[in-house]
């Protein structure tokens, strides 16, 4: 009795493991890195807009290593040959690179504007609020062309 529950527990654990991306591939690789992404604009937008407590020195932190993350994820789409089926990506990735990379470096410019304005002191919510907004505007285009909800 107790090996058929070991065993059904066994099973249970593969069939469940079964799923899941494997976490060195391409596709988990960027979408571990969106998710960065996102996480730390939402904690900046948070501190311009009042959600969060405003503190410079973390904003500067944040708007730094955001700076950091936008130049990432891009290594990790495959080649257009390859056009990997796991992705949450529109065909237009691999049909329009250029616009895609145009894309990207817009949003890796408005990072780096965004760290730029936090690095001049002291910090304002004023003078933050633009760069900030770059940074969305940016995000929002490129998932308006290019990704599958």
């Amino acid at each position: 009795m107790m090996n058929k529950i070991l065993l059904l527990l066994l099973l249970a654990g593969l069939a469940a493991g079964c799923g899941q991306e494997d976490p060195n591939s391409p596709s988990a690789l960027r979408k571990a890195l969106f998710k960065q992404m996102l996480k730390e604009s939402e904690k900046l937008s948070g501190m311009l807009r009042g959600r969060l407590t405003f503190n410079e020195m973390e904003f500067a932190h944040g708007a730094s290593h955001l700076a950091e993350l936008s130049g990432a994820p891009w290594q990790h789409f495959p080649p257009p040959e390859s056009q990997e089926k796991s992705s949450n990506a529109r065909q237009a990735v691999w049909q329009q690179q250029a616009r895609f990379a145009e894309l990207a470096r817009t949003l890796e410019m408005a990072a780096d504007q965004l760290q730029q304005a936090s690095a001049q002191k002291p910090l304002s919510k004023e003078a933050l609020s633009a760069p900030m907004q770059r940074v969305e505007l940016a995000c929002k285009a490129c998932h308006q062309e290019f990704r599958r909800f």
